[in-house]
């Protein structure tokens, strides 16, 4: 058997690029939906919604005070310890609205594909941290990575030059767009 029998023909492929396109813009668009829909669960101070058989909880600012409280006093990393403790919590009145404006810029760059390597690091830069404080707590051990993970591929891949802003964008910008 020769090495060109083993080698896939687009033809033979099951995959084509623009099947991993379309997938990685799905996954871009529904953790912008995600993203966006705890910034305005925040906005508005509501965690439930729905009713009956559908309803489902969202991370509101207290409830995201008592996750940063939870992850600041649980860990042994003092340097996060502190900065948890004594800058963001000491300040929760600032870092309430930062949190929710920042989640709101990260799901509008991923729903719509503005800047969308860029809200995915904002992302990172939110979770990566919560998630390694709260690993000693034998709580959200997958949690965390099942929305961690995901983010690394989007900040690696422009996935907003798909189905996004960022394509129309790079075109205006040339080389210089690295979103």
């Amino acid at each position: 058997m020769t090495d060109t029998a083993m080698t896939p023909t687009p033809a033979t492929s099951l995959i084509s690029p623009r099947m991993v396109n379309a997938g990685f813009a799905a996954l871009r668009i529904g953790f912008g939906v995600n993203w966006l829909s705890n910034a305005i669960a925040k906005l508005i101070g509501k965690t439930t919604f729905g009713g009956g058989w559908f309803s489902f909880n969202l991370v509101d600012r207290d409830v995201a005070h008592g996750i940063l409280q939870q992850a600041a006093g649980s860990t042994p990393i003092s340097p996060l310890r502190g900065f948890y403790t004594d800058v963001v919590l000491a300040n929760w009145g600032f870092f309430q609205w930062f949190l929710t404006f920042t989640e709101l810029a990260i799901g509008i760059g991923l729903l719509f594909g503005i800047a969308s390597r860029l809200a995915s690091v904002g992302g990172l830069l939110l979770l990566t941290p919560i998630w390694i404080m709260l690993l000693g707590t034998n709580q959200y051990f997958w949690t965390y990575p099942l929305d961690v993970l995901p983010l690394v591929l989007l900040a690696i891949i422009p996935t907003g030059r798909v189905a996004g802003f960022d394509r129309a964008l790079a075109t205006r910008f040339k080389a210089r767009w690295p979103f």
